[in-house]
């Protein structure tokens, strides 16, 4: 029995991760407070448990003779052991998990309660809320899944471990666990800016001239990458260079889409750009994606429009963008032109018309007969009736 004892302790220590220290001396509290049920509260009790041998020895200031402890007794140690070894493990998951927010985990879905992710991640369980999945990622039970820890709180007696597979940052740790050359700092991640199960831009940095940052990212025919967005679930993911000018970073965050023109204005931090007419939508992305996410990586707001929504007179003969404000000028002045065309031609119009009218009335009077009045309604009358009976 006593070898037994000492197994089951080391068992514990090793599953649960717990000193077995503790594990002896939550059996010794155990048991005390199991002899104070049967004798009394007020009864001085001390339990010892040799930690080589096993031995139990119960001693007191009281002759208390053999006892008994019954069922009741042993299932207040059994309770007093279950939940002083909960309680042991739970400071221990805590302790353990409490310094590493923000980090990659690996776990296993264990079950899906009101569209929450239940974890098994290595001791503990932990939960994906539904605002914390990814839209579209379906999972059940047995699959494996990573995740960024956000939260780690005591609730009660219990620890609750919060994971997000949203977050940009999980992103970042997946670029550090299969790009060498991020995890070890030769390769810096500026920025990111992602839009959870559709797209994500991300700028890198090289720390070494002779390490190509984006082509080590991306891997030998795209390996690298493809590990990613497998993970990502076929999330879409653009590597563009960091940059510290602002004209080239935001070059760089609308491709693929070529620009023609880019002007900044500092005060207000808008950026606006122009691209040529077939790469307009490239530019701006589905439903604006492209545009909103570059906009969160350079922090510029960005304008597009293209080439043929300019004023015409931005583009000279050849249809090369020319001054802004000359280009502004010269349509203010084309305006005007046509505003002055407007009113030239009105005038025109409206003299033609009274000539036109003057020329009716000229031409009615000389149907009435050459400088010979107009017949009276009566005339014209008798006229007819002669003419009729003429006939």
């Amino acid at each position: 029995m006593n070898g037994e004892l000492l197994r089951i302790i080391e068992a514990i220590h090793l599953e649960k991760d717990i000193e077995t220290e503790l594990i002896f001396e939550t059996i010794e509290n155990a048991m005390v407070a199991a002899i104070q049920k049967k004798v009394g509260e007020d009864v001085p009790i001390v339990c010892t448990i040799d930690r080589s041998s096993g031995e139990m020895a119960v001693t007191s200031e009281v002759e208390t003779g053999a006892i008994d402890l019954g069922r009741i007794a042993a299932q207040t140690a059994k309770q007093v052991i279950i939940q002083s070894l909960r309680e042991a493990e739970n400071k221990v998951v805590f302790s353990e998990f409490e310094g590493r927010v923000g980090q990659l985990v690996l776990g296993t879905v264990q079950r899906i309660e009101g569209g929450a992710l239940i974890v098994n991640i290595s001791k503990a369980e932990a939960i994906i809320p539904r605002a914390e999945r990814v839209r579209g990622e379906m999972y059940s039970p047995g699959d494996r899944i990573r995740g960024i820890i956000t939260e780690v709180k005591q609730v009660g007696m219990r620890v609750k471990i919060l994971l997000s597979r949203v977050t940009p940052d999980l992103v970042k740790r997946l670029f550090e666990l299969e790009v060498p050359e991020v995890n070890e700092g030769v390769i810096e991640i500026r920025r990111i800016a992602r839009e959870p199960g559709y797209r994500t831009k991300i700028a890198v940095h090289s720390n070494d001239p002779r390490v190509d940052c984006v082509g080590a990212c991306v891997g030998i025919r795209g390996t690298r990458i493809k590990a990613i967005t497998d993970e990502l679930n076929g999330e879409k993911i653009d590597i563009i260079r960091w940059s510290e000018g602002d004209e080239d970073l935001i070059a760089n965050a609308l491709r693929p889409a070529q620009l023609a023109s880019l002007t900044l204005e500092p005060e207000t931090k808008i950026a606006r750009v122009v691209v040529p007419d077939d790469q307009l939508a490239l530019a701006i992305g589905r439903k604006g994606q492209n545009v909103r996410l570059a906009t969160r990586l350079t922090g510029w707001d960005i304008k597009i429009e293209g080439v043929t929504q300019m004023p015409h007179s931005a583009r000279d003969e050849s249809g090369a963008l020319i001054n802004e404000a000359a280009a502004a000028e010269a349509h203010a002045l084309s305006n005007q032109a046509a505003e002055a065309d407007k009113g030239e031609g009105t005038t025109e119009a409206d003299t033609a018309g009274t000539d036109g009218a003057g020329s009716t009335e000229s031409e009615t009077t000389l149907g009435a007969g050459a400088g010979e009045p107009e017949a009276s309604p009566a005339e014209s009358d008798v006229v007819k009736q002669d003419s009729s009976g003429s006939e």
